[in-house]
């Protein structure tokens, strides 16, 4: 018998040669849009609408004889481009690294063994070994092949799978949908059919999220209300005052402040590093506006097998003629001939080459009881194959042996479907289905398995015509049931609580027996007792339905399309739906469900791409780490945009101050330009690197529908900065009485302004704590922020000639105080509206 397609193949490239040739030819890698380069990303933000502003104010600045303010405005513009670049250049990096992990996998054999790696790393020479649910990652011609069949829409359009023989061609980019083969790769990356292709299969660019269009809105109405102000203010100021150069530079100053350039970036940059920060829980994110609706998930549909359980298959427990046989105490002395010939044929129906864990299970064992397997079945061969499909759910071989006219056909699945293969009457399959019910409730996964013989097709003749069309046209004997264990993972107990507590509803929906399925339940904390079967879903009307998935917790022995039928009657509840999955019929559930999670380690490529999250490692307890992560994400999210708008109140309202108090301009783009330089990095930074609130996992997820950013935190946000703004216009009004020089009250307003604006950044990293905590809350970039902030407001007051460039004069030790005095007002105005919120309108914030 051949151990794999490959043994009778070469043993591949070695290491050392595919490594010369992904060096030499490149990788295997599709034609992608260019990335871009720093000139583009300048262009980009040379048409920004800030740094536009920035240069008309500085050709006012020269046409006004003040090249001084000019040049001081034209560093701004390189600082604010290099903080920009810097960022931007960072999010490009993460999410192209977030795309690598996310590339299709491939399965080669190299140096004689096989080995899973990413598609991009293919070679030409490589042996690709075709399964079940995999995406084809490079051209070849086939070597050897059983039962493939190949989904070509990709390439051709057409949708029905066509079946490919040895020495035909595979095409990059192509679905294995069923059976498998061995391919000598012959191009790769431009070279294969599909880069040949080009731009025209590149990767659309995905729709806008509710979040991105919230955010769109959000900047078209701040945009609007600047313009209209701004235009407002130039020409009342140049018709009172008959100064219009002084009026347009004056808008110009409004509009800088009101302009929120910042929400883009911020969105951008949380986005980015968020996936990121989801990656290091080892959840790959593979569309990054799927971190808004992971703070959303109502009900989280999770499979039991490698979910929930370990999926560490191992043969538990064999039922052969009313005895039981102990995997633990089974020795290749102490085995029956009925149970070697059980274990024998489990392993005649499993895959060659299996990467499932319970096609696994079923070799180790057999090799480990059967030590003459090999000697036994040399020469076998694979020669017709029958894939897991509704209505029978069972895999079946047919082998030829050498010098025997007849095949030797092996089956195992779905107890139900080989009693029905073999067509047991009704008192035996009552009696069996009592032994499937007793190790069920041990928690064990049960199959059966049966043996049959068939006369060899003439090897003139069609072997699809000689072959049945169905297992079902076999004379199966029925040999035995075997069970096998998958304990429960480590800590998915505590997850599944959290989840509960969290509001998050968690619903089972496995394919195995009720009895299995209610045992891990039950261990899982999860309420079994109301467990509704697949055949139950198949007569339940639409209105049934609907009051099943409401009450319902775990699906049993359910089929592929039935998942798709749940996600879409949750989904009519108005429920975020979070749905795990590996198999290629996973896929239309996945691909329906809001957050669409599949399985890295087992779970096929075809699953992958319909998912928008990849478990690297398969772990429950990570599904619930990333959901925590996106509720802080939007969190943090919300904080930093309620942070942006309050802050330009006060900014906006000084550059209005000089129209009425009649002065000359408090705030110059200069000091808007250096507010700017704290408002970009507090924003897209500090609160970006915020740890989540203690509550986080304790809230009920945010309604279906509701705004990230709706009229609550507007309001807030502009009750904040009117705090501040009060205090930077309380300092302006008494130095001007006073008689105070244009020079001190700009200064003094521009202190009071810097200083309320770390205090508002401080208030605005949490809803519901006070500052003595925030300050012992671990935040790096805080301090950073502050302290530069500081360290810069130091020198451009201390130095004499910064001073100058900024239009400062030295202040008096009364005006310095007036300056901290309001500052620490500010503050605690801020405190007092966030002790209100959390009074009178719960600690939430939204």
């Amino acid at each position: 018998m051949e151990k794999t397609a490959v043994d009778n193949h070469s043993p591949g490239l070695s290491s050392a040669e595919a490594a010369q040739r992904l060096q030499d030819f490149g990788p295997n890698a599709l034609p992608t849009l260019t990335e871009r380069g720093m000139l583009q990303l300048l262009q980009q933000l040379a048409s920004e609408p800030i740094f536009l502003l920035l240069l008309a104010a500085g050709i006012i600045y020269m046409l006004l004889g003040d090249p001084g303010d000019a040049l001081l405005l034209l560093g701004f513009v390189f600082v604010a481009m290099a903080i920009v670049l810097s960022r931007q250049r960072k999010t490009e990096q993460v999410l192209a690294a977030l795309r690598d992990l996310s590339s299709p996998r491939a399965l080669v054999v190299r140096d004689g063994k096989a080995l899973r790696i990413a598609g991009c790393e293919v070679v030409v020479g490589d042996l690709l070994r075709l399964e079940e649910g995999d995406r084809i990652a490079a051209d070849g011609v086939l070597i050897d092949a059983h039962d493939l069949q190949v989904d070509e829409s990709l390439l051709t359009g057409e949708s029905v799978p066509v079946t490919r023989l040895p020495g035909e061609q595979v095409c990059s980019g192509a679905m294995v949908v069923q059976g498998g083969g061995l391919a000598e790769v012959r191009a790769t990356g431009a070279a294969t059919e599909i880069g040949k292709i080009g731009k025209s299969l590149q990767q659309l660019e995905p729709g806008e999220s509710p979040l991105q269009g919230e955010i769109a809105s959000l900047i078209k109405r701040f945009a609007i209300a600047g313009l209209v102000l701004s235009l407002l203010l130039t020409v009342l100021f140049g018709w009172m005052r008959g100064d219009w150069l002084g009026g347009l530079l004056a808008g110009i100053t409004l509009a800088m402040s009101i302009m929120p350039e910042e929400f883009s970036v911020i969105l951008m940059v949380f986005m980015a590093l968020g996936a990121w920060r989801i990656a290091k829980s080892s959840v790959l994110t593979r569309h990054p506006s799927v971190i808004e609706a992971l703070g959303a998930a109502t009900v989280l549909c999770v499979d039991k097998t490698g979910t929930l359980t370990q999926n560490r298959m191992a043969l538990n427990t064999l039922l052969v003629q009313d005895q039981t046989v102990l995997m633990t105490e089974a020795s290749s002395e102490n085995l029956s001939p009925a149970a070697r010939t059980l274990l024998e044929f489990s392993r005649l129906a499993s895959e060659i080459a299996p990467f499932d864990p319970m096609e696994q299970a079923f070799h180790q064992s057999a090799n480990t009881l059967l030590p003459d397997w090999g000697p036994a079945h040399q020469g076998w061969q694979l020669v017709h194959e029958y894939s897991l499909a509704p209505p029978i759910m069972a895999i079946t071989h047919c082998w030829q042996i050498p010098g025997s006219e007849q095949a030797v056909v092996a089956t195992k699945g779905a107890p139900e479907s080989i009693m029905q293969l073999c067509h047991l009457n009704a008192e035996d399959s009552a009696r069996q289905l009592a032994q499937v019910k007793t190790l069920a409730e041990k928690g064990l996964r049960v199959l059966a398995v049966a043996r049959a013989m068939y006369p060899l097709p003439d090897a003139n003749s069609s072997a699809s015509r000689c072959w049945p069309q169905t297992p079902a046209g076999f004379d199966f004997e029925w040999l035995g049931l075997v069970g096998l264990a998958d304990p429960l993972r480590p800590g998915v107990a505590v997850a599944v609580a959290q989840c509960r507590r969290a509001g998050v509803r968690v619903v089972m929906i496995t394919g195995d027996y009720p009895a299995t399925a209610q045992a891990i339940a039950q261990q899982a904390g999860l309420d079994a007792s109301g467990l509704i079967t697949g055949a139950q879903l198949a007569l339940a009307s639409d209105a049934e339905l609907q009051h099943m998935v409401r009450t319902c917790q775990v699906f049993a022995r359910t089929l592929p399309e039935q998942k798709l039928r749940l996600v879409q009657a949750l989904k009519a509840q108005h429920e975020v739906v979070a749905m795990t999955g590996d198999g290629i019929n996973d896929a239309p559930a996945l691909k329906a469900a809001h957050i669409g999670i599949s399985m890295g380690q087992r779970g096929t490529d075809v699953a992958r791409e319909a998912s928008s999250l990849v478990l690297l490692h398969d772990d429950f307890g990570a599904i619930v780490e990333a959901m925590r992560l996106g509720r802080r994400i939007v969190d943090n999210l919300r904080k930093a945009l309620r942070y942006v708008i309050g802050v330009h109140v006060p900014i906006a309202g000084v550059a209005l101050l000089p129209l009425f108090a009649g002065t000359p301009l408090v705030l110059t783009p200069a000091l808007v330009m250096f507010l700017e330089m704290i408002i970009n990095p507090a924003s897209s930074t500090v609160f970006e690197s915020e740890h989540g609130e203690p509550d986080l996992m304790l809230r009920p997820p945010r309604r279906h529908g509701e705004p990230l950013f709706g009229t609550r935190n507007i309001v807030y946000a502009l009750v904040q900065g009117a705090g501040l703004f009060a205090a930077c216009a309380t300092v302006f009004f008494v130095i001007v009485a006073q008689h105070g020089t244009q020079g001190q009250a700009r200064a003094a307003v521009f202190i009071t302004m810097v200083l309320g604006n770390l205090g508002m950044i401080l208030v605005s990293r949490s809803d519901h704590v006070g500052l003595r905590y925030l300050l012992a809350r671990h935040n790096p970039a805080q301090w950073w922020v502050m302290g530069c902030t500081v360290l810069a407001l130091g020198l451009v007051l201390g130095v004499p000639w910064l001073a100058g460039l900024f239009g400062f004069d030295p202040l008096s030790q009364s005006q310095g105080w007036l300056a901290l005095l309001a500052s620490v007002a500010a503050l605690a105005v801020l405190e007092f509206v966030k002790a209100l919120l959390i009074r009178f309108g719960g600690s939430k914030a939204r």
